[in-house]
């Protein structure tokens, strides 16, 4: 079964953990220099990290299969920008992806939605090998492609509305 841990900078030990996940997977697979994978963001106030874990009681990250990471927009009420989605190699196929981006978007629903009836705008720059995932979820594909880290980009959105 797979466990859902959602938490705020500050926690030293989950963001190793997060940054475990998103060294192996961005800098060990696709080649992402380290310098370009860390910023100030996972640290900042409005930053919310999400950890996919199969074993609960393991404090040491070895059970940690996937992480996504939700930034405010504080100039654009109502909008947010999923990032670092990364799922170890060893946990793809396993749904850990739909978790994180279900737990980013609930998150992105109760602290971020602005309105009446209450939306959120999510954004996020999808490599071109995952947009076949985004697509499922909901999110329209942009048509302009860029290179992000020299690696092909498109930007995605899905805008969800409280029921």
């Amino acid at each position: 079964m797979l466990r859902v841990d959602a938490g705020r900078p500050g926690y030293a030990a989950g963001l190793a953990r997060v940054h475990a996940i998103r060294f192996e997977v961005f800098v060990g697979e696709q080649g992402v220099r380290e310098d370009e994978e860390v910023d100030d963001l996972d640290a900042s106030p409005g930053t919310a990290h999400v950890l996919v874990t199969d074993d609960p009681d393991d404090a040491t990250g070895a059970a940690d299969l996937g992480t996504a990471r939700l930034l405010a927009d504080p100039a654009h009420p109502g909008v947010v920008h999923a990032t670092r989605v990364a799922v170890r190699g060893t946990a793809r196929r396993r749904g850990v992806g739909r978790v994180l981006m279900d737990a980013l978007e609930q998150i992105a629903l109760a602290e971020h939605a602005a309105g009446e009836p209450a939306t959120v705008r999510v954004e996020l720059s999808a490599q071109e090998t995952a947009m076949p995932f985004y697509r499922s979820l909901g999110y329209e594909i942009g048509a302009d492609r860029y290179l992000d880290a020299r690696i092909w980009h498109r930007d995605a959105v899905k805008v969800i509305t409280t029921s």
